[in-house]
């Protein structure tokens, strides 16, 4: 696609400082039209929808706004947001769910939040979720460090595209929706911007709301779920994944514990952690396959 001037209306001038504005959307098999009503995007975005068509990109315009549609075959949750991030052009980008629904002007409070903490590399948003699944609800804005990030999804990252895209980190191709591994996918990258050497706040301010939907990773407390989080925790926590697992299996034991005793959970937990430390030579930090030797 031809490069085109940002929209007037998504270029925040403060200080002389201009910035321009993404909305970086992974979804499935949704039609874009329909989808940016949903959301109530009300800014420049990228939409990257998998489905079983034929690669294809396109773009239309939404009011003032320009939105552009990548259709990919493959599939991964990982996949969309790094195809998301490359074809990003503005300065500052937001990662986003299909089921996030955003306040009016949630961009320029993204945009002003930055222009307020010119420190910030990565700012992590309230969203508002339903009880039953909220990981987090930032009450100040805070430095955030190596053992906090992990509870942060990447509906709340939004972070200046330069230092990222100059960082290199990209998501993790082997967790997340569609594949290999359960969630963690938001973890392992928020983990890799932090040993990158980006700087990380967690900010009060709220932009939107999650609308509750089936979950596209999670299916119960099964094997395969506690392995899994063996596997990204040991890729999260290294040497340190089995201390991290006991404490995280100790937290949750009321959630688990009817269909699980502690010593089943941690077995498997455990073997995840193992297995793939037996075979990390292959892989690399982010969980990409290394395809050349070192």
């Amino acid at each position: 696609m031809k490069q085109r001037k940002p929209s007037p209306c998504l270029t925040l001038c403060y200080n002389i400082r201009v910035m321009t504005f993404e909305l970086l959307v992974s979804c499935v098999r949704k039609d874009p039209h329909e989808l940016a009503d949903k959301m109530n995007i009300s800014s420049d975005a990228v939409i990257v929808s998998q489905k079983e068509d034929a690669d294809s990109e396109k773009e239309f315009v939404r009011g003032t706004d320009h939105i552009r549609v990548i259709t990919q075959t493959g599939k991964g949750v990982g996949l969309s947001r790094n195809t998301c991030l490359a074809a990003s052009m503005a300065d500052v980008i937001l990662f986003s769910d299909e089921d996030i629904v955003y306040e009016k002007e949630y961009a320029y409070t993204v945009m002003r939040e930055f222009d307020a903490h010119p420190e910030a590399d990565i700012l992590l948003f309230n969203v508002k979720v339903c009880d039953e699944r909220r990981t987090y609800w930032n009450e100040d804005f805070h430095l955030v460090k190596w053992y906090n990030c992990g509870r942060y999804p990447a509906y709340s990252i939004a972070a200046r595209a330069s230092a990222l895209k100059m960082s290199g980190v990209k998501f993790s191709l082997l967790f997340g929706g569609g594949a290999k591994y359960s969630n963690g996918e938001d973890s392992l990258f928020l983990s890799d911007c932090l040993k990158a050497g980006l700087k990380m706040y967690a900010t009060p301010v709220c932009i939107g709301e999650e609308i509750p939907r089936p979950s596209t990773w999670f299916n119960g407390y099964t094997d395969k779920f506690f392995y899994d989080r063996g596997v990204l925790y040991h890729f999260l926590y290294g040497s340190s994944a089995w201390l991290w697992g006991i404490r995280w299996l100790l937290k949750m034991k009321p959630e688990y514990s009817d269909v699980f005793t502690f010593a089943e959970a941690k077995k498997l937990l455990f073997m995840g952690i193992k297995d793939r430390a037996e075979t990390d030579r292959e892989f690399d930090g982010a969980g990409k396959m290394i395809t050349s030797s070192k």
